[in-house]
């Protein structure tokens, strides 16, 4: 049967509260940004401001996926909602793509309208830095979250609030270069924040898309596979090893070899054990495998 992680719930409960945090943080900040933003006349904050509402849909997105994610297998999804999870990455991503162009499209259009960039307020600065602090805060959290619950899809919720961070610094940098007379610094910072969102879009999307691909798990992960099952007593050798990759889960299948003198119920006892060392280690769904006698000779 199919893995049952007994701390699918602890994970669940640590997506959805570290995600309302989330929520409760972007909401805040890109209500703030924008008010202050279109007072300062910044259109460097007020992008930074649209950064944090995008925020706002890859968390409800991270809500939803959570929720769909954790459901049983059912008759028309055998291998569970796993890849649910990879969606929701998957359309994260696409979102920063989106944003990020946006934000590309407004850079190059003051850029060419210089004489269209106003002064920034004073007021914009310390919005900045609070944003700043606030966002690598935030990030710190969803970081250590997702690492205790083992979740790719919060470890990318978490660097898209890296990338918020990240991108209130430019916008910090910028609004001071303003201030010192350097207007053109404002839709620079943008042009900037742009292309960091891109990167990071880029980059989510393409992973999530390989992993709905069946992407097979990295060397390191099969080689530690393979260890485990080779330290199975009873085990001779194995060939086919397969993986895949299902959410943060991975599928296992592989044939095992065994001396072919073996009972079925002797040579079933010692699958079972190598499948249990397996999923003890690692968040494997399920191990499949398959029993191929290998023929002993013994010495006279």
């Amino acid at each position: 049967m199919p893995r049952t992680d007994d701390n699918e719930l602890e994970r669940n409960l640590a997506a959805a509260r570290s995600t309302l945090v989330s929520v409760a943080v972007n909401l805040f900040l890109s209500i703030l940004q924008l008010i202050v933003g279109i007072f300062a006349k910044s259109q460097a904050l007020i992008a930074d401001s649209i950064h944090s509402l995008s925020d706002l849909i890859s968390d409800a997105i991270v809500l939803i996926a959570n929720k769909h994610s954790s459901k049983a297998p059912d008759a028309e999804h055998p291998y569970g909602h796993h890849r649910f999870e990879t969606a929701a990455t998957l359309a994260v991503g696409a979102i920063l793509i989106i944003v990020g162009l946006g934000m590309l499209w407004s850079s190059f259009t003051k850029l060419q309208n210089p004489g269209l960039i106003q002064t920034v307020h004073l007021l914009a600065l310390p919005i900045a830095v609070l944003a700043l602090i606030a966002k690598e805060l935030l990030f710190r959290y969803l970081l250590r979250v997702a690492k205790r619950v083992r979740s790719t899809m919060l470890v990318a919720n978490a660097w898209h609030a890296r990338s918020d961070a990240a991108s209130s610094l430019v916008v910090a940098v910028a609004i001071v270069a303003n201030l010192m007379g350097l207007p053109i610094a404002d839709p620079i910072a943008v042009l900037v924040v742009g292309l960091l969102i891109l990167r990071m879009g880029w980059r989510f999307a393409f992973n999530a898309f390989n992993d709905l691909m069946d992407q097979a798990v990295d060397d390191a992960t099969e080689a530690k596979i393979t260890k485990i099952i080779l330290e199975t007593p009873g085990v001779m050798g194995l060939h086919d090893l397969k993986t895949r990759k299902l959410g943060d889960m991975i599928w296992v299948e592989v044939d095992l070899e065994m001396d072919g003198r073996l009972t079925i119920y002797e040579g079933h006892e010692i699958a079972e054990d190598a499948r249990r060392r397996v999923m003890a280690v690692l968040p494997a769904l399920d191990v499949m495998t398959h029993f191929d006698p290998v023929d002993v000779v013994n010495p006279e």
